[in-house]
């Protein structure tokens, strides 16, 4: 009897640990399959972000080939424009005294035509000389202010334009080509000059906010001081 109740007894304390030990290794087995399909989904995310980078990197390739060949398009059509568009008004010197020469013939003719046309009376061949005066003097004073900043800028010596703040060597290279060489004619441009010289080179409101034509006026004046204390910049490597 002894021995059957020492047998039952081993018996359920076997079941019993089996019964334990089963749950536990059972509650390890759903650790490591809950760990598999947290891993499962990390790799489904990280293959998805995979895809968007390689999409995104694709479309960065053919806008890096767009703009490649926008730039390469570009010289082509700059100096399409710059052959097909005239020189700004502000920066043909020589026109200037023409004008006023050949305004002079103009106002005397009529001066002469009137005296043979008024023989009859003495006193209309008189009087009508007087008007040809300011007639001739209007043009020639035109001409007299529209000369001088011309004139001396060319024939003045070339002043080194890279010296302001956003003229490096492809805009003073433009700007020669347009015949812009000193600071007395950027100085001297008026809001009409800024639009026709920006229509030429492309540029968009880039001479205002970079102040070309203040700079230009401080060296034009010989002003060093004002011009190393207002535009610190200048002439450095972050110059353009």
């Amino acid at each position: 009897m002894s021995t059957f109740f020492y047998v039952l007894l081993a018996f359920i304390v076997g079941v019993s640990v089996g019964w334990f030990i089963w749950g536990r290794l059972r509650g390890e087995l759903d650790s490591l399959r809950g760990d598999l399909d947290r891993t499962r989904g990390e790799r489904d995310r990280l293959r998805a972000d995979t895809d968007r980078l390689t999409a995104e990197l694709e479309a960065c390739g053919h806008t890096r080939a767009d703009l490649e060949r926008r730039l390469r398009e570009a010289p082509a059509a700059s100096g399409a424009a710059k052959a097909s568009a005239p020189a700004p008004a502000a920066l043909v010197s020589t026109p200037a005294p023409a004008k006023s020469a050949s305004a002079k013939p103009a106002a005397a003719k009529p001066a002469a035509a009137k005296p043979a046309s008024a023989k009859p009376a003495a006193t209309r061949s008189a009087a009508a000389p007087k008007p040809a005066a300011p007639k001739a003097a209007a043009p020639k004073a035109a001409a007299k202010k529209a000369a001088p900043a011309s004139t001396k800028a060319a024939t003045g010596k070339a002043d080194n334009l890279r010296r302001l703040i956003g003229i490096g060597p492809v805009n003073e290279k433009l700007l020669k080509g347009l015949g812009v060489t000193s600071y007395a004619q950027i100085a001297a441009w008026t809001a009409a000059d800024v639009k026709r010289i920006e229509d030429v080179l492309n540029f968009d409101g880039r001479i205002a906010r970079e102040q070309w034509i203040e700079q230009a006026k401080l060296l034009a004046a010989g002003d060093e001081k004002e011009f190393a204390r207002r535009f610190p910049t200048a002439g450095t490597a972050s110059n353009t």
